[in-house]
């Protein structure tokens, strides 16, 4: 970790560089209030691996009956995913908006990959950009892994929910991050931050 008595725009823990707002920022899911916005609005679909792709392939069966009729044509037109203009893997989108995988309950947005992984319908989760959300990864030409809070005005609900609760995002983020970069990575991450504040004291 590098560190001064100064803020420390970069904390890094093994070959990841966190922007500090990860670990200072407060973050908590507000469904109720922005209902799951985030799966609508967007220029692409969520970023994925080639083997998250095969997992959504594979899902399809399981999940293709709580999917809407136009999503269900885009997944046969083009496939559950595309490369986008930025050459980025991503999930298919119904007219340049949802998710192909969204669906709907009580007027909120879900993911049907998650819902069926709720359920015990299926081992697998969801892509882990979606599960990562409001941190966005991006890997960088020395091997390192960068990770930075992308702020949206679709999650100030979320903002002021964690506010409330005193819940920072790594901490609200633990279990994606855990499945991302490994249970020791994590522990790691919460001494350096620990480290961190007893400066501040």
């Amino acid at each position: 970790m590098h560190t001064s008595r100064r803020e420390i725009p970069i904390l890094q823990v093994g070959k990841v560089l966190l922007s500090t707002e990860i670990v200072t920022e407060y973050f908590c899911c507000d469904l109720s209030a922005c209902h799951g916005q985030c799966c609508v609005d967007g220029e692409s679909g969520a970023p994925l691996t080639l083997d998250e792709a095969a997992e959504l392939e594979r899902l399809l069966p399981t999940i293709e009956d709580s999917l809407s009729a136009e999503a269900r044509k885009v997944i046969a037109d083009q496939g559950v995913a595309y490369v986008d203009v930025e050459g980025d893997l991503v999930t298919s989108i119904v007219n340049g908006q949802d998710c192909v995988f969204t669906c709907y309950e009580a007027g909120c947005c879900l993911c049907a990959a998650e819902r069926a992984y709720r359920e015990q319908l299926t081992d697998w989760c969801k892509p882990i950009s979606c599960a990562l959300y409001p941190i966005r990864e991006k890997r960088l030409s020395n091997g390192y892994i960068g990770l930075n809070y992308h702020r949206w005005s679709v999650c100030d609900p979320a903002r002021r929910k964690g506010q409330e609760l005193r819940l920072p995002l790594y901490r609200f983020l633990k279990v994606p991050l855990t499945r991302r970069f490994g249970e020791a990575w994590y522990k790691e991450l919460e001494a350096t931050v620990d480290a961190l504040q007893a400066m501040k004291r």
